[in-house]
């Protein structure tokens, strides 16, 4: 007899999101990382940031190995609902994600920019000299 799957919502599950009570979703599934949180190696703070989103990018950004994802079977608790509206597609996350980084200040990519340009000024000049 087959299992049913106990299915959230994206708001459901975002509203998770405290170190007494941690959900993170991945790749559509949920788990419920309450009592893992003060073992995991990277801190609470991974699940506390990993809430309210599919974190499968964080996830395997990381690198996880067999044997973590492994230990992480052991906290699931359902799947996310594939009719829930809440859900973001991939599309408009990276549009998100360009979006965000256009709004950065002037500080963080303008700084960086004006070292590399006088130093490839400076370089050329010390070039040219000999």
């Amino acid at each position: 007899m087959p299992t049913l799957t106990k299915l959230f919502s994206m708001q459901e599950t975002a509203e998770h999101n405290t170190k007494e009570d941690c959900w993170v979703v991945i790749d559509g599934k949920v788990y419920d990382v309450t009592s893992y949180m003060d073992e995991h190696p990277g801190g609470d703070d991974v699940f506390l940031t990993a809430s309210g989103k599919d974190a499968k990018e964080d996830f395997e950004d990381a690198g996880h190995s067999q044997d973590a994802r492994d230990i992480m079977e052991k906290y699931f608790v359902g799947e996310l609902d594939p009719s829930d509206a809440s859900i973001p597609e991939p599309e408009q996350e990276k549009a998100e994600t360009i979006q965000k980084f256009k709004e950065l200040p002037l500080q963080y990519w303008g700084i960086p920019v004006a070292v590399v340009g006088i130093s490839i000024i400076a370089a050329f000049f010390y070039l040219r000299r000999k």
